[in-house]
């Protein structure tokens, strides 16, 4: 009988497609800054919120979505 070995690929240098790794990053930093935005959004007072135009069921149905919505 022959021994069998088991080889494991070699890692790869550079990836196929670079550019997902940028689109990853700036998927990322949208989503953070949507967050910091609802937090800053969830801190405004009455008076400001009228001067916006926004009252504060707005406020709260905005802050109440997940990061990734929009």
């Amino acid at each position: 009988m022959t021994a069998k070995t088991a080889s494991t690929p070699a890692p790869i240098a550079c990836p196929p497609f670079p550019f997902l790794r940028r689109l990853r990053l700036r998927l990322l930093a949208r989503w953070y800054d949507r967050h910091l935005q609802r937090l800053d959004l969830a801190e405004i007072d009455d008076h400001l919120l009228r001067d916006l135009g926004l009252t504060r069921e707005d406020v709260r149905r905005e802050c109440a979505k997940s990061f990734w919505q929009a």
